[in-house]
């Protein structure tokens, strides 16, 4: 199969869809990978190293969407990258269709399969190609809240740790999963008081064995969701629904009442954000005001370290890209349940249930799909 990866176009986004290491993987296995010049600069992989690793150096990303089969990146195609696509042609990334209503009307319309990494699922659940970039978004998310909750970035001027006969800050994790967990080891560690909220029992059961009396778990009700977030100093949105748009925790209503000068950082903004006054930002431009309340809500958090959140993506994209290659797109998606729940969009039919569900469209089931070819 010809492979190609286009270098990522969306605001600082310095992620690759594959490593030097990966492409030679893919080369070994008999496939042609060409990958846009400057792809790897930013995880500081040279032209001359993918060379060496078997790849062909195009010079444009049009070059690369007229020939390659499949194309493999790692953010959703922006508008000039979905005018490219073609019927038939593999696409192999993050789409967060739910709350882009756009992109899935121009995926649609292009008749490419579209593969998402955020629905394949593993057995046992669990989402083993969004948990990679959810660990690196969820040890960041306190990184940017420390950074945001400084009085020069609009904060109320608090140190999450504190110092000596100085309280330390109040940071309320909305979510136990993957972001979550990960978000509360940081925070944790970072010497802060530290509260998460799942509706889950069982996820609050792991949460307290791991961490124990360094952080509070609260089951996720109404009650308990506005009396934490009002008290807090940083929020950490980090809920997801798998596939379907986020559940809005946090009301317009609630941020007005939030203390002066507190942060909100939504991870889940890749959904469409847990809060009603989310709205996705960017690394150049991360942060704005509603109200008193500073909001953090940069759709590719991830990408700001590229090299880490690279390297850790393609070691779980990797084995499914080369069942994709070896076997055809139809013949792995038979053989694997799991990759099949990846197909959100094919032959412009919606194939994902929440997807539809959220936008409006017909749902079509993976295997007719399949079964029509």
């Amino acid at each position: 199969m010809h492979i190609g990866v286009p270098k990522e176009i969306k605001n600082h986004e310095y992620r690759v869809g594959l490593t030097p290491s990966s492409v030679r993987e893919m080369v070994a296995h008999g496939h042609r990978v060409t990958v846009e010049t400057g792809a790897g600069r930013g995880i500081g992989a040279t032209d001359e190293v993918y060379q060496k690793a078997g790849a062909v150096i195009a010079a444009t990303a049009e070059e690369i969407f007229a020939a390659a089969e499949m194309i493999v990146k790692v953010k959703e195609p922006q508008a000039g990258e979905r005018a490219m696509l073609r019927e038939g042609q593999i696409l192999y990334t993050y789409l967060h269709l739910a709350p882009d209503p756009e992109q899935c009307a121009d995926l649609v319309q292009s008749g490419a399969v579209c593969i998402a990494y955020e629905t394949v699922t593993q057995p046992g659940g669990g989402l083993p190609l969004l948990a990679p970039m959810s660990e690196v978004a969820g040890r960041l998310s306190v990184q940017a809240g420390a950074y945001c909750l400084e009085k020069a970035h609009g904060g109320m001027g608090v140190l999450l740790g504190g110092v000596a006969g100085v309280p330390s800050a109040r940071i309320v994790i909305l979510g136990g999963g993957v972001v979550g967990s990960n978000a509360a080891q940081i925070a944790v560690g970072s010497g802060a008081q530290v509260v998460v909220i799942d509706r889950n029992i069982d996820v609050l059961r792991r949460m307290d064995r791991l961490l124990g009396a360094r952080v509070m778990t609260v089951f996720s009700n109404r009650d308990n969701v506005e009396q934490h977030v009002l008290r807090a100093d940083l929020v950490i949105g980090g809920v997801l629904i798998p596939g379907a748009a986020a559940p809005k925790l946090i009301s317009r209503q609630m941020v007005e009442a939030m203390k002066p000068g507190s942060v909100i950082v939504d991870v889940a903004i890749d959904q469409g954000g847990c809060c009603e006054t989310a709205k996705a930002t960017t690394h150049a431009a991360p942060t704005y005001m509603v109200g008193n309340v500073v909001h953090y809500c940069v759709a590719n958090m991830p990408g700001g370290v590229p090299r880490t959140s690279t390297y850790a993506l393609n070691n779980a994209t990797l084995p499914f890209a080369l069942q994709i290659a070896d076997n055809g797109w139809r013949q792995a998606l038979q053989d694997d349940e799991h990759l099949r729940n990846g197909l959100n969009v094919a032959f412009g039919k919606v194939t994902c249930r929440e997807v539809a569900e959220d936008l409006g469209y017909a749902y079509h089931d993976a295997r007719s799909v399949l079964a029509a070819g």
